[in-house]
């Protein structure tokens, strides 16, 4: 029900059109048999050629009306169901970007797309179902049926005996319909999956000879697919046994009562075709009409899945009357912030932080101590189960998260690009920037000469994820993407890790001209990158243990901070401190 009120009305122009074409369809069906008494009764009996002529006429005409019917049918129906598929799928994808990354974190990509691809076009099956076969069919049936109470009704009611007894063998075949499409599309999902790990990391199945481990896994989820599919259609054509045995026998006892009925009686032999035609016509119908609740219910799976997913609560949700955050100078506190990704598990304790307009602020400490947590509730990725987040003393929470990701710029360690040109992911910084801008930008980045050597310039397809780039020329335009959206907040997870030296050195320099005179946080493992952070901010296990310039670090003895100091300069190979447990057992096996 829900399903056919969020789509019938809306579509109900083009529906109304196809079922006014069908009830034509079913009128007509029901005149085909109709005539056949006459052209029993005047063709073979009465031998008149002008009764001969009108009733051929009539014949075609029928045919001609049913033919023009059954194309504008087809046609309006399916221009409502592609119109149903695309609205279903934009309804989808909208409600999934309402939601927080918690959400995406707890749902598999390929769940997603198996709900926004194949779901959409179950609702669309449905809806079709349903018309054609309440109405066309049922119709048509009706009509057939009346032919068949006029001609003879003692014989009408020896067919419809078999009626009960093919609802009953339905029934049976219902039942296991339902589990076998969960099972189903749960494969289709496995194959998507195992297809999305074949592309991002085919680097890797390469370098550990995964390619048979993969094949194995992909041909396990089409074998599971395949085996359901043959089981439902194993169900579904399991009702064709019951349906065609029952209606053999109906047909069988009508013809026989009817011959002994004809020989009996002179004058009936019209009114006898008349009949057994509309009960043979009758029969297809009334075939789909018995099937319908296991058409139904095979794409009900799908379309509940579809619900499911815009029925989901939002996992961050803006305010209802949010206000526009003011743009001025990018001052950043956290009051007595807590947060857990899972209950009774907290990430972060009582966090009290300033981070000053127009200058940089660096994050360090071992993996785990909660830096990139800080970001996410900067940014508001999430929200903090305790305190609050002000930006030049406006709570994030009552801004609209449009005005808050405008003041924000991004450049992460691993760089997303998006499948398009070197310019198309350059302009994604600024909406409308022009050609001009995006060059002068990353000429800023140190971008603007590689682009030039790429073989169509700025045009040049990035492939997927920037597949076509190395890392140090992705993460330079990342940058430039970000110098063009000219945000008052920069933050920075570790813009320069795992590059070469030449890289690291040009991408340096572009990010000294991008922090100048912003408000930057970064998120440091190695320590060279922050010797110039006005202040530096060192986490373990969720909490600040020490803050300062490096200089007012380096002189607390004992210190967190210049421990890890030291075991980076004094070992020139050790420069990645994300991953420093702080024991003295472990430090010294580290140093060693």
């Amino acid at each position: 029900m829900r399903l056919l009120h969020d789509n019938f009305r809306k579509h109900a122009f083009w529906y109304i059109c196809a079922i006014l074409s069908m009830l034509v369809i079913s009128a007509t069906t029901g005149a085909s048999a109709w005539i056949m008494r006459d052209v029993v009764n005047h063709i073979i009996e009465a031998k008149d050629f002008k009764i001969i002529a009108m009733v051929s006429v009539g014949v075609a005409v029928i045919f001609i009306v049913k033919g023009f019917s059954t194309f504008a049918q087809s046609y309006f129906l399916s221009k409502a169901g592609n119109s149903i598929v695309a609205e279903q799928q934009r309804r989808i994808y909208s409600r999934l970007m309402q939601q927080g990354v918690a959400f995406y974190q707890n749902t598999s990509s390929s769940d997603l797309l198996v709900r926004v691809t194949q779901n959409a076009n179950a609702a669309r099956s449905i809806i079709d179902t349903i018309v054609t076969t309440f109405v066309r069919d049922l119709f048509s049936v009706i009509s057939l049926l009346a032919v068949m109470l006029y001609q003879n009704f003692l014989l009408s009611i020896v067919a419809l005996a078999v009626g009960p007894l093919a609802f009953i063998g339905v029934r049976q075949v219902l039942k296991r319909v339902r589990g076998l499409m969960e099972k189903e599309l749960s494969s289709i999902a496995e194959i998507i999956k195992v297809m999305q790990e074949t592309t991002i990391g085919i680097r890797v199945i390469k370098a550990f000879s995964l390619e048979e481990l993969m094949k194995r896994r992909m041909d396990k989820a089409i074998t599971d697919v395949e085996m359901r599919s043959n089981g439902i259609a194993m169900l579904e054509s399991a009702t064709n046994p019951i349906m065609e045995t029952l209606a053999g026998v109906a047909i069988a006892v009508v013809i026989c009562f009817s011959g002994y009925m004809a020989t009996q009686r002179v004058g009936v032999q019209g009114e006898l075709m008349s009949f057994i035609v509309a009960l043979l016509l009758a029969y297809e119908p009334a075939k789909r009409v018995a099937n319908v609740r296991v058409k139904i219910e095979s794409g009900m799976i799908g379309v509940r899945m579809m619900f499911e997913i815009l029925d989901h609560p939002l996992t961050l949700m803006e305010k209802e009357n949010p206000v526009d955050l003011d743009r001025s100078k990018g001052d950043v506190r956290l009051e007595h912030v807590g947060f857990s990704y899972v209950k009774d598990h907290m990430v972060l304790h009582d966090i009290n932080l300033d981070i000053p307009a127009g200058k940089m602020t660096a994050l360090v400490g071992p993996s785990g101590s909660g830096k990139s947590t800080m970001i996410n509730l900067i940014m508001r990725l999430y929200d903090p189960q305790e305190g609050r987040i002000l930006i030049d003393g406006q709570d994030i929470r009552d801004v609209s998260f449009k005005s808050l990701r405008e003041l924000m710029s991004y450049v992460g360690q691993d760089t997303f690009l998006f499948q398009g040109s070197v310019r198309y992911n350059i302009g994604l910084g600024r909406e409308g920037a022009t050609e001009e801008e995006i060059e002068q930008v990353a000429k800023l980045a140190n971008a603007h000469d590689f682009i030039m050597e790429l073989p169509n310039g700025y045009d040049t397809d990035v492939g997927d994820n920037g597949g076509n780039l190395s890392g140090g020329q992705k993460q330079r335009i990342a940058i430039a993407r970000a110098m063009l959206r000219n945000s008052e907040i920069l933050i920075l997870d570790e813009a320069t890790s795992a590059l070469d030296s030449e890289s690291e050195s040009l991408i340096k320099e572009a990010l000294a001209r991008l922090t100048t005179n912003r408000t930057t946080i970064v998120i440091a493992h190695r320590l060279s990158t922050i010797s110039r952070a006005d202040k530096i901010v060192v986490m373990k296990n969720g909490k600040i243990v020490e803050q300062g310039t490096q200089h007012q670090l380096l002189q607390i003895e004992g210190g967190l901070y210049k421990h890890l100091h030291d075991l980076q300069f004094k070992d020139p190979d050790f420069d990645d401190i994300d991953h420093v447990e702080t024991s003295s057992k472990n430090q010294k096996k580290i140093a060693k």
